[in-house]
């Protein structure tokens, strides 16, 4: 059996880095959403670039939460691979994703969807300011996405800010944990952590503190 943590919060929160830093401290594995986009092959090019992707609806949950409950029961997966140039699944490929002691859900969604929440064992948001995730979306993808701050700027105005008001910021209230995304990051493991020790003294699972 694995012990599963959900991490969520809004783009540029902080949440990625947090359950990378879970996961490599506690020895598990970082299972992020992304892999689960809905494939888009069925249209054409030109409509896929115009999805919304900051929507729940274009993960697809149902597989999502049937292979974060097989990994929790401590049995492997066959993970989709996604192609996000093209929004389109990799046909005929799978990459094979092994159960381990603690396992880290992290994405923008983590939290929104009812079929996961009784799966985790710890339930954490991620909170920051507004201005901060945008400044910090907007460095990412200028410096590792070569995107101009133009563009940036628009989808933040467009789709990612209204919808983290309508789905995101929402999610906190199923939240164990809601932590403040401008600490530093060691203080924000060891506060994991410790939520963690004690749920495990209590024995709960899956239960609101």
């Amino acid at each position: 059996m694995s012990v599963v943590i959900a991490v969520a919060g809004c783009s540029g929160s902080g949440k990625t880095t947090l359950a990378e830093e879970l996961a490599r401290v506690l020895g598990g594995i970082h299972f992020p959403l992304d892999n689960y986009y809905r494939d888009l092959s069925h249209l054409d090019p030109a409509e896929r670039v115009r999805i919304n992707f900051d929507d729940p609806a274009t993960i697809e949950s149902s597989l999502l939460a049937e292979h974060v409950a097989a990994l929790a029961r401590g049995e492997a997966i066959e993970r989709p691979l996604y192609d996000f140039a093209t929004h389109t699944r990799v046909h005929g490929r799978t990459e094979t994703v092994e159960p381990a002691p603690f396992v880290i859900v992290e994405g923008i969604f983590a939290l929104c969807y009812a079929e996961l929440l009784p799966i985790y064992n710890l339930r954490v948001y991620v909170d920051a300011p507004d201005g901060l995730c945008y400044e910090r979306r907007l460095k990412r993808d200028v410096t590792d996405r070569g995107r101009t701050p133009e563009s940036v700027r628009e989808q933040y105005e467009t789709t990612v800010r209204p919808s983290a008001m309508e789905w995101v910021t929402p999610s906190s209230a199923n939240a164990d944990l809601v932590i403040d995304g401008t600490l530093e990051l060691d203080w924000k493991v060891e506060m994991v952590v410790e939520q963690l020790k004690g749920r495990e003294q209590a024995g709960t699972k899956g239960q609101r503190t």
